[in-house]
């Protein structure tokens, strides 16, 4: 008799914290409705950001890049040299100039990125075999831009002797095999791996837009709270879940944590379905990684919130985290290189640990288990909330919003 006493006990309770759970979740869902910064943080700038940035680079790195050419030589090798170089997909000699200050006066007004310096009698040196000199002048204020032209003006320029010494060499009688091998001694065979298009997209895009959902998901979640407590309706809120602030916070968060997390499988879907980004590691990586990275981002804001409870400041503590992840997840410089106090803060940022698992276990395929520091550290992310919740509730309960 106890023991279906206990049983009987333990599904009415369970029922009650369902209809509680609900009824907090159908009060959210009315905030939400109508209050239109939800509707703009958690659904309309996600979608603008998404599409925003990969329609930005679709071509998957610039094309077109604006080149200047100063040729004091003026001889049709010269001019084949130019012509080659107008021929790369990545540079367009949009200019002559009549000297090097003229042409470096072009790239301070932004007007081009580079140009190639030919001084006179670069043709007749050439034939002669007295090795001469050209100059390339390129700008790194921009920096993927001003690489790429380097990149092309040192090619065109490697190709250009090249073709020199296989015109030399053909008339001393040698054969094509025989001027290959001496041109180019050694062959190269490089590969790009995980991203031979050399695609900024995929570079860029995968780690940007997941920060700016970080970002969003951080300040909703602290400002769903916080709000609470602005408006006076902290009391209300906490009364519907029976002053039990688990159940309070699960029924805020859970209509936010379906919406978010239908929108970052969304973003997957259409990056990595639509738009054929890599992902060797699969499905059930990508909906892993949507889920912890969802579920920590709000954990985290609720840590943030229940350490600080005041919405001014633990909005401005979220928005400096989520910022300084862009740099500190080690996606655009190495972290590992980066001053040892940065490369210890990266650890207590998300983002972070979101590019590690994308990077490992997405991106290169390797199994979890590779990731699982990174995957700990997202889990953590996720159940921090209950370090605070004692001082939420206090939070909820005694305190008196200050403007």
């Amino acid at each position: 008799m106890k023991l279906s006493f206990n049983i009987k006990s333990f599904f009415n309770s369970l029922g009650k914290g369902v209809q509680r759970l609900l009824a907090l979740s159908s009060r959210e869902v009315g905030l939400m409705v109508h209050n239109p910064i939800y509707i703009c943080c958690m659904i309309v700038f996600p979608l603008v950001t998404i599409f925003f940035f990969t329609s930005l680079m679709h071509e998957g790195q610039p094309e077109k890049l604006p080149c200047g050419v100063v040729d004091n030589d003026n001889t049709s090798t010269t001019r084949a040299l130019i012509r080659q170089l107008d021929a790369f997909q990545s540079t367009h000699v949009v200019a002559h100039y009549n000297s090097v200050a003229e042409a470096r006066q072009a790239i301070q007004r932004n007007e081009i990125y580079g140009f190639l310096y030919i001084p006179a009698g670069t043709t007749a040196e050439l034939i002669a075999q007295r090795q001469p000199h050209v100059s390339l002048y390129y700008s790194n204020v921009t920096l993927v831009a001003g690489g790429m032209l380097y990149k092309d003006m040192k090619t065109v320029t490697a190709l250009g002797s090249a073709a020199m010494g296989a015109a030399k060499l053909q008339m001393l009688g040698k054969t094509p095999k025989e001027i290959k091998e001496f041109i180019q001694p050694i062959a190269l065979d490089v590969h790009m791996i995980g991203n031979p298009w050399m695609s900024y997209n995929i570079y860029l895009t995968s780690i940007m837009v997941p920060g700016i959902l970080v970002l969003f998901m951080l300040l909703i979640t602290v400002y769903s709270i916080g709000t609470e407590l602005k408006f006076g309706r902290a009391h209300q809120w906490m009364q519907l879940a029976n002053n039990n602030i688990m159940l309070a916070v699960t029924g805020k968060l859970l209509p936010q944590t379906l919406i978010f997390l239908t929108i970052f499988l969304g973003y997957e879907w259409y990056v990595y379905g639509y738009l054929n980004f890599p992902h060797p590691g699969g499905l059930h990586m990508i909906i892993l990684m949507a889920v912890l990275t969802v579920l920590s981002s709000q954990g985290f804001g609720v840590f943030v919130f229940g350490l600080i409870p005041s919405l001014r400041m633990s909005m401005s503590v979220c928005s400096l985290w989520a910022v300084v992840g862009f740099s500190a997840c080690g996606a655009t410089f190495p972290l590992f290189a980066m001053d040892g106090m940065i490369e210890s803060l990266a650890q207590i940022i998300p983002l972070r640990h979101y590019y590690m698992v994308y990077q490992l276990c997405v991106f290169n395929g390797f199994p979890l288990v590779e990731a699982w520091v990174n995957v700990m550290a997202l889990v953590a992310f996720a159940v921090s909330p209950i370090l605070v919740l004692w001082n939420l509730k206090r939070a909820m309960l005694e305190y008196v919003y200050i403007p």
